[in-house]
């Protein structure tokens, strides 16, 4: 609530109070209409001797009629543009918390989460605005205004009006707040597990395609959607409950109103035109406040919403609390000492007494088959983990502390850089909103891009297709190393950027990378060994453990196990190539 919804109201609050005032005049303007309309048709049944007297009622109802439309539409414009302009500020805060971590986000959050967020939680905020603040305080104007102004005929029948609207305005969405929350907690948690579902059907289909085991795919996830669609349908009954005792409060406030409207005209206190007056308006008030209860009803799914926000904001938490505001540095010294990890939920070791260390400009390479825990050792870099034993530290301080700030001076190349559907130029300029054309010109040459983008129909203004179509495997990588170096960052973690590409491409890539990262902190995680030779020191992982550690020559040295997977691994003509 104090993260993601009070610093919006304050800032903008002149339109959120703006909407409110013009929806009470709007409200009042209705109320008015009913009003004067109730007299004009009492005042016309009497046969007045003369059409000048109804004539003032008769401006009235279409001045309050109009004024009605006009307001309610100002009110609805006001609103959605403040309202639009939250979620837009909103919306550009979530993208900058989740950016920095794009690496590691499967890492951190499920993708199932990630989507629920996306779709529904931020619009959940826009419906807190929209559904619940804005018409309760506007109800709770409405209440005040509609006492006060009973109260000058009769203040006794003012106190029995207010409680009849209290049980509308206040006691009946509370109750049906009470019975909506364990329902609406099932729901929220319903419809994240189909988003999760439906992760697992469009990312996984093949593997369920092929285990044969599509039926069971399908059963469970319609399960769910049965589950869901039950406590849907439970609320709904629910609100058909409460919807019916509203109506029967009003149809109470109209028969206490024509009663004590009739026993006014009787005892002389007001004329009896009057009568129709006061029992229309009561309508057009009750009606006023009936979406209040259907308003606080939703108050749980932003509770949850809220949550899932603040579970991705923790960082952001820690920052405001100080944590994040150490000195992000230009180099980076890396020590793991005596590390042991294990993923949340998982009884198996991961990383076990893992020690290193990487002073800035050293090349560290990272071997080892799928699970041995070269990832995992990068995600503790990143701070994306905090070790279960032991310590990772940057210049001395704990990886974690430094939260998103870590990205700044970390960057990573892996398998599949996301080419956008923009200009070349567009895309180079990821790595560094700031870069001038001049910049982006000589990164492009470093990679040796440069001329190949020259080639296209309209240089570096040239759209990318989808993917980066127009750019071969190898190219595409050069366009991410490019990023890179605009960036400027000091570290830079290697995620198999080669895997896929023919030997030829892989040599050029590589010799690329060494040449233009010189000064840089290397971290190649890896499962080939080819371009192994430029690297300072290689670690080779098993099990989570380290199995052999040394430069390049000194396990061809000494180790028959290193000398057998690298003369297996990189030919002769792959050496050769590699090594020019």
């Amino acid at each position: 609530m104090k993260t993601w919804l009070i610093p919006y109201v304050k800032l903008h609050y002149k339109g959120l109070l703006i909407s409110i005032l013009l929806g009470l005049l709007a409200l009042a303007s209705g109320a008015a209409l009913m009003f004067t309309s109730g007299y004009l048709i009492s005042k016309s049944a009497l046969r007045p001797e003369n059409i000048l007297m109804v004539y003032i009622p008769v401006v009235a109802v279409r001045t309050f009629g109009i004024a009605r439309a006009v307001l309610h539409y100002l009110s609805r414009l006001t609103s959605h543009d403040t309202i639009l302009r939250v979620l837009s500020s909103m919306r550009s805060r979530l993208y900058r918390l989740l950016e920095p971590q794009a690496a590691f986000i499967q890492s951190r959050f499920q993708t199932g989460k990630i989507l629920g967020v996306l779709s529904d939680d931020i619009d959940h905020l826009q419906d807190v605005f929209l559904r619940t603040i804005l018409p309760s305080v506007t109800a709770l104007g409405m209440y005040g205004v509609a006492i006060l102004c009973l109260g000058w005929f009769d203040w006794v029948f003012a106190a029995m009006m207010a409680v009849y609207l209290f049980f509308i305005v206040i006691f009946i969405p509370i109750i049906s707040l009470w019975f909506s929350r364990k329902k609406t907690k099932k729901i929220k948690n319903g419809r994240h597990a189909q988003y999760q579902m439906l992760t697992d059907g469009l990312l996984g289909i093949k593997d369920w395609m092929i285990a044969g085991k599509p039926t069971d795919f399908m059963k469970d996830d319609n399960n769910k959607d049965q589950m869901v669609a039950n406590m849907e349908q439970s609320i709904r009954n629910q609100r058909s409950y409460r919807d019916f005792i509203n109506q029967l409060i009003i149809g109470a406030m109209v028969i206490s109103m024509v009663s004590w409207s009739s026993s006014m005209v009787h005892e002389g206190g007001m004329h009896v035109t009057l009568i129709a007056a006061f029992v229309l308006v009561t309508l057009s008030v009750s009606e006023a406040f009936l979406p209040v209860a259907g308003a606080v009803e939703q108050i749980p799914e932003y509770h949850e919403s809220i949550a899932r926000l603040d579970s991705i904001n923790e960082d952001e938490k820690t920052d405001k609390e100080g944590l994040n505001h150490l000195f992000i540095p230009s180099t980076a010294e890396i020590k793991l000492s005596n590390v042991f990890f294990k993923y949340p939920g998982v009884d198996d070791w991961v990383l076990e007494q893992i020690s290193m260390d990487i002073p800035q400009g050293r090349r560290i390479a990272l071997l080892g088959k799928s699970g041995a825990g070269k990832s995992s050792i990068a995600q503790l870099i990143c701070g994306s983990y905090s070790p279960t034993k032991g310590t990772v530290t940057i210049n001395g301080s704990d990886a974690t502390l430094f939260g998103d700030s870590l990205f700044e001076f970390v960057s990573i190349l892996n398998q599949r850089p996301h080419l956008f559907n923009t200009t070349i130029a567009n895309n180079l300029r990821l790595g560094n909103q700031q870069a001038t054309d001049q910049e982006i010109i000589e990164v492009a040459k470093k990679v040796q891009l440069h001329d190949y983008i020259m080639s296209l129909p309209n240089g570096y203004n040239t759209q990318m297709e989808e993917s980066g179509q127009i750019f071969s495997g190898g190219q595409q990588q050069r366009i991410a190393l490019a990023r890179i170096l605009l960036k400027g960052s000091p570290v830079i973690i290697l995620d198999e950027p080669t895997v896929g590409l023919d030997p030829k491409t892989e040599s050029d890539l590589l010799k690329t990378i060494f040449s233009t990262l010189e000064d840089k902190t290397l971290i190649w995680i890896t499962h080939h060994l080819a371009g192994i030779k430029h690297m300072d020191e290689v670690i080779f992982l098993e099990n989570g453990k380290i199995e052999l550690q040394g430069s390049h020559q000194e396990l061809l040295n000494t180790s028959q196990r290193y000398r057998d997977l690298y003369y297996l691994d990189v030919p002769p003509s792959i050496r050769k190539m590699v090594h020019m």
